[in-house]
């Protein structure tokens, strides 16, 4: 039995991640910012004293995208600073660091789906604070898994499913990009993968080395943000008319890249995976919130 930390543990994926805990033979700690700070070195440091952690999923981040512009000084101390500091805590306690990062770290003016050594060439303040996140978590420590992920929902907080059928049920038509491109991600589906990543990692094995570094995670498939919407139309049964518009049409703070669809053939064939198709997986969400 490891002994595993997860932080932003109220938010969609530690959410799902505490749902999915029950069914496993580990025991977890599950914290957010009112256990503990990860801003603060030392608070981490006296958490991780005595309690032998194996393993830490760093689910906390600041993931207002537009706020981000505005608001710099937060988006580094939670995306960047304090993941370097976990990390040199997990170093000095030998402890595997999962670290939850975005398809935003990407400029999407690929034509073709990124692979995880594709150039990083963030173009808002978010996607460039988890960069530099990502490349604290390796540097500070050598046993660091990090995990890209893209468009992420779940039944818990807040996300792009929740609200379009919160608007949807009051609105007859809604305006919806549809030239932005990527693959949406059921949040239970990414913690479902993580736990498989942690039993792989704690079996016993000497030899984790092949486990470590950069993996992309999506469902399968690809979407834009107006094909997301009409799907969860369509399997909610809400009458809602969508109008597909362009980036431009729809101004926000920050800029969205165009194209961030990620190949997932490294932790498939590293870990062993299946990934379910996007609509499925909206599908087992969209029945979870009764429709």
């Amino acid at each position: 039995m490891a002994n595993i930390l997860v932080t932003g543990a109220n938010g969609q994926l530690g959410s799902e991640l505490q749902v999915l805990s029950r069914n496993q033979g580990h025991h977890f700690y599950f914290t957010d910012i009112d256990e503990l700070d990860l801003t603060d070195r030392n608070a981490i440091h006296q958490f991780f004293n005595g309690k032998e952690i194996s393993v830490c999923i760093n689910c906390a981040a600041y993931t207002a995208v537009d706020r981000a512009e505005n608001d710099f000084t937060n988006a580094i101390n939670i995306n960047v600073e304090a993941v370097r500091k976990l990390a040199e805590v997990c170093a000095v306690y030998n402890t595997l660091l999962i670290h939850i990062s975005t398809d935003y770290v990407f400029d999407g003016r690929k034509c073709r789906p990124y692979i995880e050594t594709d150039k990083t060439k963030p173009i808002n303040v978010y996607g460039q604070s988890k960069y530099e996140g990502e490349s604290q978590a390796l540097i500070k420590n050598n046993t660091t898994i990090i995990i890209r992920t893209s468009w992420l929902y779940s039944s818990f907080g807040t996300n792009f499913v929740k609200t379009m059928l919160r608007v949807g049920r009051k609105k007859d038509r809604l305006n919806v990009i549809f030239d932005q491109i990527g693959s949406p991600t059921y949040a239970a589906d990414l913690a479902d993968v993580i736990l498989q990543i942690v039993g792989r990692v704690t079996a016993g094995s000497n030899n984790i080395s092949k486990y470590l570094g950069i993996f992309n995670y999506s469902n399968e498939g690809i979407a834009s943000w107006y094909d997301f919407a009409i799907e969860i139309f369509r399997l909610s049964g809400i009458k809602c008319e969508v109008n597909p518009i362009l980036t431009e049409e729809y101004p926000t703070a920050a800029k969205r890249p165009h194209f961030t669809v990620l190949d997932k053939s490294k932790i498939k064939s590293t870990f062993g995976l299946t990934i379910p198709y996007w609509k499925d997986s909206l599908g087992v969400c969209i029945n979870k919130l009764g429709y």
